[in-house]
This record gives C-alpha cells, sequence and structure tokens, in this order.
C-alpha cells in the first residue's frame, strides 16, 4: 500500500473477501472531513471525494492529502486496513 500513497487512488466500497462495505454512505461520511456548504449544497474537495466506480462506491483519495492534512489521510488509512477494502491506483 505504501507505493500507492506517491499517487492519486480509490478506496473501492467492497472488502477483499467480495462483500459490499457497509453503511451505504461511507464515502459521503469520510468525504465529509474536507467539504463545505454553498448554497444549501455539499461541495466536496477535490482531495478526497465520493465517486462511483465500475459500478461502486468508492473514495477518491489525491496524493495530495498526504502533505496537505496528514492527520486524516493516516485516519484513511487505517480505515482501510481495518476493514479489509480494496484499493486501486487512479490510472489518469
Amino acid at each position: 500500500m505504501d507505493d500507492i500513497c506517491t499517487r492519486d487512488f480509490y478506496i473501492i466500497g467492497q472488502t477483499k473477501t467480495g462483500e459490499r462495505f457497509q453503511p451505504s454512505d461511507w464515502a459521503e461520511r469520510i468525504s465529509g472531513s474536507l467539504s463545505t456548504f454553498r448554497g444549501r449544497r455539499v461541495v466536496y474537495s477535490p482531495l478526497l471525494m465520493p465517486v462511483i466506480k465500475e459500478g461502486k462506491k468508492s473514495l477518491r483519495v489525491a496524493s495530495e492529502l498526504q502533505t496537505q492534512y496528514p492527520d486524516i489521510f493516516n485516519e484513511i488509512i487505517e480505515f482501510v486496513k481495518k476493514n479489509k477494502l480494496i484499493v486501486e491506483a487512479c490510472s489518469e
């Protein structure tokens, strides 16, 4: 996992055993730590945002999160390890 931290990556809402991760709003909850509100709408940070990847709820994490918000980044990495979630490097 250490090599993936040098570039953007996705956390897929599926465990390594193939189970869908619950609760269903997990990505929005995590992204909320950097979100703001504008005109009653949630605006997610480009560093941390919920997305749908290949039909699965996912979280896109920008590599800059590690340097700009190291505490949040470390919490996310621990969350991934604890819940045995799938992580994929961004290809773009």
